[in-house]
């Protein structure tokens, strides 16, 4: 029995090239997919949420509306989502606002659908950043306490207490 040696030849090199060609894309495509999940929050343990820091602001006599902040925390390895706020102390539809700055230095508030909370940081709320915008439906005084439930798009419900401030108190 005769063996030829093997030699490389252009065929043999191309030949094996292409074939490794589909595990190397394969594990290209894999590794890519990969890190835009971990990126986008979506790698590590679950949000886990906090509510710290919440107040209310004492409404104006003649304004319908006023605001209450939060201090979100996300101790969790995932990003999360404030989604909706309610409170059994309010009537009607309590907002999420996102405070934008115009060029002259003047701010105005913009309605959102949401607020996010990222991986192993916090949402602060203030009047330079966002709020929750709440209608005016009782006769608050300073240092009330109004109850609210934050909803979460992967944390579910946390309830809060917010105390009444007058704007400008802590």
């Amino acid at each position: 029995m005769t063996y030829a040696s093997w030699t490389p030849s252009s065929r043999r090199i191309r030949d094996s090239l292409l074939a490794a060609v589909a595990p190397v894309c394969a594990f290209v495509l894999a590794l890519g997919g990969l890190a835009a999940w971990t990126a986008e929050g979506n790698a590590g343990s679950p949000p886990r949420i906090g509510v710290t820091e919440a107040r209310l602001f004492l409404p104006s006599p003649d304004l319908p509306k006023t605001a209450a902040f939060f201090r979100i925390t996300n101790t969790g390895g995932a990003r999360d989502r404030l989604v909706g706020v309610t409170s059994s102390a309010v009537t009607g539809e309590i907002s999420l606002s996102r405070h934008r700055m115009t060029g002259r230095g003047a701010a105005y508030r913009q309605a959102t659908t949401s607020l996010p909370v990222p991986a192993g940081g916090a949402l602060d709320m203030s009047p330079e950043t966002s709020d929750v915008t709440v209608p005016v439906t009782a006769h608050w005084r300073r240092g009330d306490v109004v109850p609210f439930t934050l909803r979460f798009e992967h944390s579910g419900r946390v309830e809060a207490k917010a105390v009444v401030v007058r704007p400008g108190e802590g």
